[in-house]
């Protein structure tokens, strides 16, 4: 008998061991169930692909926002589920998804995968699985691991879109841009060096969208555009870092002409058009032909790279003395070519100091700080 019940107990703890490992894996392994075999049906049912997409999705900050109804969002779940509906709605085109979501620990010893990716070719979901985002690899490479998996047979010639959706991304600096991380830094720079991976190919991307907070740099447009050739983004504060994605489903049908800087155009005005309908706070998106506005950078880059500079320093106070502005404010940006080469649509604050403000000149800068009336509050978007 004694025997019998040593002999149970042995089982229940291979028992408890199997299901333990079942659980861990689960909790630590890709969600994809068999990710060659996916990779497999890919090459095998693959057929023409005339547009590429890669959506990286920052949801490692606070990014939770309510409706007038009082409904709490997360922006970059809405961001996401956009994404994939876009994914599904473009019968010619490959989409690439990230959800760069925040780092969790199981049992409080045990990191769990901290990113989402999806990929999907012609309409159809081919692989879904999730990745570990570490604090010492590179920004971007475990993104562009995933996206060498699926080699494009004829990268070259197709139309590539790239998307950031997030917070307003620093240009020095950096330090808690992901709120579970916060030793860790971005930049511009660090997605500048990732857009270099993800246009090894076909050397340069026709569109960039820069769904951010004060994206419309001389410092941010003059880092990017080297790999991008029209730039969508806002110079200014950006509602929730919100721009609408509806252009982009069936780009058979509305970027059949191949034309993108006149599809950049029509998504702008249609971002535009819904910002203004929804809130109240300032709005701004200007599309930038990164040729064209090449030498304004060149010209103001000695000016705008000496602030950064100090802020960038240990000056603490130098730096709470700072705040944004349109660069038209400062004497030294206003130059015969400012306005060349962007497209910016505008419409200012329904209240605060800047609801007398006409119009931008797609350009943000920095500058000191204006005294503030007593009693006087600054009114910014709800989120970055």
């Amino acid at each position: 008998m004694e025997h019998l019940y040593s002999n149970a107990r042995t089982a229940a703890r291979h028992v408890f061991a199997g299901l333990w490992c079942v659980l861990m894996g689960g909790l630590l392994s890709s969600c994809s169930s068999d990710i060659a075999q996916v990779e497999r049906d890919w090459e095998a049912g693959a057929s023409g692909v005339r547009f590429s997409m890669v959506f990286v999705i920052h949801g490692d900050g606070n990014y939770s926002y309510h409706d007038t109804a009082g409904t709490e969002y997360r922006a970059d779940e809405v961001a996401l589920a956009a994404a994939k509906r876009v994914a599904q709605e473009n019968p010619e085109a490959e989409v690439f998804i990230f959800h760069q979501k925040p780092r969790r620990l199981f049992l409080f010893l045990f990191p769990l995968r901290s990113g989402e990716f999806s990929y999907y070719r012609n309409g159809r979901l081919i692989a879904n699985e999730s990745y570990q985002r570490d604090e010492d690899q590179p920004h971007f490479g475990p993104e562009l691991e995933l996206y060498r998996r699926f080699p494009a047979d004829n990268q070259i010639g197709k139309v590539g879109v790239f998307l950031y959706y997030g917070h307003e991304i620093p240009e020095v600096g950096g330090e808690g841009y992901d709120a579970s991380t916060p030793d860790r830094t971005f930049t511009i720079q660090d997605l500048a060096a990732g857009l270099r991976g993800f246009t090894h190919q076909s050397g340069r991307l026709d569109l960039l969208v820069l769904s951010t907070c004060f994206g419309g740099t001389p410092h941010t447009i003059g880092a990017l555009g080297s790999f991008a050739r029209t730039i969508i983004a806002s110079p200014d504060n950006l509602h929730l870092s919100y721009f609408d994605l509806h252009p982009l489903e069936r780009l058979d049908l509305g970027l059949q002409d191949g034309d993108v800087p006149s599809f950049a155009q029509r998504f702008a005005r249609l971002a535009f058009d819904r910002l203004t309908r929804d809130v109240q706070t300032a709005v701004s998106v200007a599309v930038y032909d990164s040729d064209r506005v090449l030498e304004f950078i060149d010209s103001v880059r000695k000016d705008y790279d000496q602030k950064l500079t100090a802020l960038n320093g240990e000056m603490q106070a130098f730096r709470d003395a700072m705040e944004r502005c349109d660069c038209a404010e400062l004497p030294p940006f206003v130059l015969p070519m400012m306005n060349r080469g962007v497209d910016v649509l505008y419409r200012s604050a329904r209240f605060g100091r800047s609801a007398q403000k006409q119009s931008h000149s797609g350009w943000e800068c920095w500058k000191g700080k204006e005294p503030q009336p007593p009693g006087s509050q600054t009114t910014g978007s709800a989120l970055e």
